[in-house]
């Protein structure tokens, strides 16, 4: 059974046809985004591990190497099932810091551009024979539907047209990787494409497995029959060809899953870690069981229709001899399907290493304003160049090889970099010439050994001293393991012995595994978000600056205006990420190295304190054992901290903030987020100058330190510490400020002291009262005199006036001995007094301060009102009250009290004619200290004793403004005294103790 090649050819193109459909329809839209981002269609792109030469070469292996065959999907089954052990550490890499390749994962890890370059050249030199197995495995299988007769005979006429059909299907689907991988925004397309083509072959190969057992032997009972009948079939399949090592088959394919570049591509660079990594470690080894379950039917079945063909094309074979046309066409388009999944990731992967490894490091592009086209331009350069090589390369060979060979060749080949990448996240200190090393000795072996050797067709070297030495295909295994061993040995040695850079280092611990290992603190020499756009322009012109810093603050989520070092800091690196996408890992670290270059701690052990805490926070629930108990001891000596009701704050040794606990907040109104990872300078003012002053003093402590905010005086204590014991504190070099306020303190002394300053006056007026009472009682005494000796009507005038002045004297001298006593505001000495007698000496005492606004006091309040209280303190009251309502008013205005007996209480207006008191200042009225006086003029205490004598007397007091709703001016003050009050109990009644 055949076909006409130009059925098959047009089959060709209508499978490309319809890849490019679905491409297209994913990018516009037309596929819905619920299949689009499912899991399951990243779980099936990854299918690009099994390419056309598992497809059809894993038959092949089965036969020469048995149940060594599944080591194919057995090394890459272990990997996943580990996923987050083996694969979750270097996919969260990928997707932090946007690493596009595996190329430029190692430049980042070990922070050379030689590295990328090595790498790069490896891989092409792994990828070619790679590439050229799938358009050989196209051209074999369009050679093997449409022969006439079972050989590859390169002399019949129609192999010309089978080269030609390759080159048009080579051709289409660079076109179609022009199209859908050169723009990184289309690439959604591209991923939905190799999901539908692994499900494909998937779908192909169980079909072809399908018709092997129930197609050629009936089913699953006369399978077994057929073993029994050919035991050496089953046999084979126990004890293989012993030439044949299953364990290095092994080895390489556990490798080539984590190594492979395009592998890597798809299962690392493409994935949603967070939402697909757990799912990918059970649902990609269950996609790998399903396209294992044939192998061994399949060539069993072959095996029993006795096909001529190869071994390697028994997948297409068998469904041809077994004459099933419709298998036949779903067999070659599984193969075909894998061909060109393989093909266009493997392409891909090469275009970015080559595009950010080979030329872009070596280009100068700086002040271009439209990059990104450019960099498309050169993706499909690259693109055509390599498919063109790859075609070359397929002609050159013209089958002379088995893809077997070739699949080796890249498999052994790709070996060299595990080593590396394994050590990315679980050995900080390998280096870049270990790296360097172990990949060129163990590229040496490989190369030498097999490649070469399989390539030129020759399988021995004669050296001297050593003889002969056997190579080539036939010894892959021995080259294989070898080649792993020198460069094992190799990268670890040269680690080792070579110093690591401090970019290594800083570098190192970003990759560690649990991040928690040397993270060095670096410090940039910019300020600002403006600053580093500018400097950004000189490389990639102003338009690509704005669009890549207005990018990386949106996701951030910071402003323009930050200034905050930790954020600066997470914007340059959130930069280099979002380059590197487009120019990839090298070239990005260059341009970023290069406008905003790190200023690296000067000391050795410098600590990224910010880096830490985020870390640890970030990983708190995979921490276990001693290092959770750490990580909870930590969290409660930091709360601690936070929570102390004492503000607190932690200074770097750059005056960077490193901790702001809750009192802090409280104390400036400034959020910890806000200012954590900011300069001391950058506070807001006050805090910036006092903290950074203080310092940047000697002093370890200042006392009484004077801040003015919120429209208040404040004091402070100020404390600190130094942190700079590398053996206590492991290199970490700061200070911890310590803030106690003590304005409440402040205030009590302030209070204290004017009490004393009052009770001084008291005894100046006592004394005065007394020296001035004996000579005005002379006076008095004479003038009474006067009254008896001289009865003329003058001399009695006159003696009146002098009497009535000197009660006048007595009354002024008794009012101050009257308000120097202190009065006792126990309720038990309460005293039923005059009211009114009560506001009149306030007036007198009021009106002998001629210097202050003289208004006119209108006492309304009755004789006859009574209430029950102390009368000096209830003087107090009035003094106090009637001076700010003469303060508050115009000349000669008009300050009332008017009085009234109601139920249960006495109630007292005082009201005035002033300016009101605004509606912010009612509430902080009656506070201790506060006063709209200017300074000098009042203490703020006045109405804080009015408050509390009120309060002794068991009364309350309430407050009016505006009076007049009209003129919105005036005062009044509502004082509410009751008719009897509770005696408070004394000391004795407290402490009695009842004795028996």
């Amino acid at each position: 059974m055949t076909f006409d090649l130009s059925l098959i050819a047009l089959l060709i193109g209508g499978y490309v046809a319809l890849l490019f459909l679905i491409a297209y329809c994913t990018n516009k839209d037309l596929i819905p985004s619920s299949i689009v981002s499912h899991p399951a269609t990243y779980i099936l792109s990854m299918g690009v591990f099994a390419s056309a030469w598992s497809f059809y070469g894993a038959v092949e292996i089965a036969k020469d190497f048995g149940h060594g065959a599944l080591a194919y999907y057995i090394g890459a089954s272990v990997l996943f099932l580990f996923a987050p052990v083996t694969l979750a550490p270097i996919a969260e890499l990928t997707r932090r810091f946007k690493i596009p390749s595996l190329a430029d994962l190692l430049v980042f890890r070990y922070h050379s551009q030689n590295v990328g370059i090595l790498v790069m050249v490896c891989s092409l030199l792994a990828l070619i024979p790679l590439l050229s197995v799938q358009i050989q495995a196209v051209s074999d299988t369009l050679a093997i539907i449409t022969a006439p007769s079972e050989s590859f005979d390169q002399t019949e006429p129609t192999f010309a047209n089978r080269d030609l059909t390759a080159f048009g299907y080579c051709l289409l689907l660079t076109i179609f990787t022009m199209m859908f991988g050169a723009s990184r925004f289309k690439q959604r397309g591209l991923v939905v494409t190799l999901a539908v083509e692994s499900l494909i072959k998937l779908i192909a190969f169980l079909a072809v497995g399908y018709l092997a057992i129930w197609g050629v032997f009936g089913g699953m009972s006369e399978l077994d029959q057929w073993l029994v009948d050919n035991p050496d079939r089953f046999q084979a399949l126990i004890d293989p060809n012993p030439d044949q090592s299953p364990h290095a088959l092994l080895i390489i394919f556990v490798t080539a899953t984590l190594a492979m570049p395009h592998v890597f591509q798809s299962s690392m660079v493409n994935a949603h870690i967070k939402r697909s990594m757990r799912i990918t470690s059970w649902a990609f080894p269950l996609f790998l069981m399903l396209m294992a379950i044939p192998i061994f039917p399949v060539l069993w079945a072959g095996q029993s229709l006795d096909v001529s063909w190869p071994v390697q094309y028994y997948t297409l074979a068998v469904p041809l001899a077994a004459g099933n046309e419709w298998i036949t066409i779903l067999a070659f388009i599984g193969g075909l399907s894998a061909a060109t999944g393989a093909l266009v990731s493997i392409v891909l992967s090469c275009t970015m290493m080559v595009l950010n490894h080979g030329l872009l490091p070596f280009s100068h592009f700086g002040n271009q304003r439209d990059l990104g086209k450019q960099l498309v331009f050169l993706r499909r350069v690259v693109i055509c160049f390599i498919f063109v090589v790859a075609y070359v390369f397929f002609l050159t060979l013209r089958s002379r090889h088995s893809i077997l060979d070739l699949a080796l060749i890249a498999f052994v080949q790709i070996l060299q970099f595990f080593p590396a990448v394994i050590a990315t996240p679980y050995w900080s200190r390998g280096n870049r010439w270990g790296l360097i090393i172990g990949v060129c000795l163990g590229s040496i072996v490989s190369i030498g050994g097999f490649m070469v050797p399989t390539l030129l067709e020759f399988n021995s070297y004669n050296l001297p001293f050593l003889g002969v030495i056997s190579v080539g295909s036939e010894h892959w295994d021995v080259v294989a393991v070898l080649s792993l061993a020198v460069n094992i040995a190799g990268f670890i040695t040269a680690s080792l012995v070579t110093p690591q850079s401090p970019e290594e280092k800083y570098s190192a611990s970003l990759c560690t595994e649990d991040e928690l290992s040397h993270p060095v603190r670096v410090i940039l020499d910019v300020h600002s978000c403006e600053e580093i756009r500018d400097r950004l322009v000189s490389y990639l012109g102003p338009t690509m600056a704005e669009t890549q810093i207005n990018r990386a603050i949106s996701e951030l989520g910071i402003s323009f205006s930050e200034r905050r070092p930790y954020s600066l800091r997470r914007l340059r690196d959130r930069l280099e990420s979002n380059l590197s996408v487009i120019t990839g890992r090298s070239v990005a670290k260059g341009i970023i190295d290069r406008s905003l270059p790190y200023l690296l701690p000067e000391k050795e052990g410098s600590t990224d304190i910010n880096l830490i805490e985020s870390r640890l926070h970030r990983y708190r629930n995979r921490l276990s054992g001693m290092a959770a108990e750490l990580d909870n001891l930590r969290r409660y000596h930091r709360n601690t901290l936070q929570e102390l009701p004492i503000s607190v704050c932690s200074l770097g040794g750059d005056s960077e903030v490193l901790m702001w606990n809750k009192a802090m907040e409280a104390l400036t109104n400034i959020d910890a987020s806000s200012v954590v990872g900011s300069h001391i300078d950058d506070l807001p003012s006050p805090w910036n100058t006092i903290i950074s002053d203080f310092c940047a003093s000697s002093n370890m402590h200042l006392h009484g330190q004077a801040l003015s905010f919120h429209n208040n005086d404040h004091f402070f204590n100020l404390h600190k510490a130094q942190l700079s014991s590398p053996h206590i504190y492991d290199g970490i070099e700061g200070q911890v400020i310590l803030l106690e306020d003590v304005t409440e303190l402040k205030k009590l002394e302030h209070k204290l002291a004017h009490s004393e300053r009052l009770a001084s006056v008291g005894r100046l007026a006592a004394g005065v009262a007394h020296e001035i009472g004996n000579p005005v009682t002379g006076i008095a005494c004479l003038a009474q005199n006067l009254k008896y000796e001289d009865t003329s009507e003058e001399a009695l005038d006159t003696a009146q006036q002098i009497l009535s002045q000197t009660d006048r004297i007595n009354r002024i001298v008794q009012s101050l001995v009257s308000f120097s006593r202190s009065g006792d505001i126990s309720g038990t000495q309460f005293v039923h007094i005059e009211l009114r007698q009560c506001v009149e000496e306030a007036i007198q005492l009021l009106s002998l301060q001629k210097d202050k606004t003289q208004v006119d006091y209108q006492n309304h309040v009755k004789d006859d009102i009574m209430v029950w209280g102390d009368s000096q303190k209830l003087i107090q009251v009035f003094v106090n009250l009637l001076s700010n309502a003469r303060d508050a008013s115009e000349e000669s205005g008009a300050v009332s009290i008017e009085a009234s007996n109601l139920n249960r209480h006495t109630e007292i207006w005082v009201t005035d004619e002033g300016q009101g008191i605004s509606q912010e200042h009612l509430e902080q009225i009656m506070e201790p200290f506060f006063t709209t006086k200017d300074p000098g003029e009042g203490t703020g205490l006045g109405l804080a004793m009015v408050y509390s004598i009120i309060e002794d007397h068991q009364g309350a007091i309430d407050i009016e403004s505006p009076v007049d709703p009209d003129t919105l001016t005036g005062a009044r003050f509502i004082i509410k005294l009751p008719h009897s009050v509770e005696p408070k109990p004394t000391d004795d009644q407290t402490n009695t103790v009842t004795l028996n």
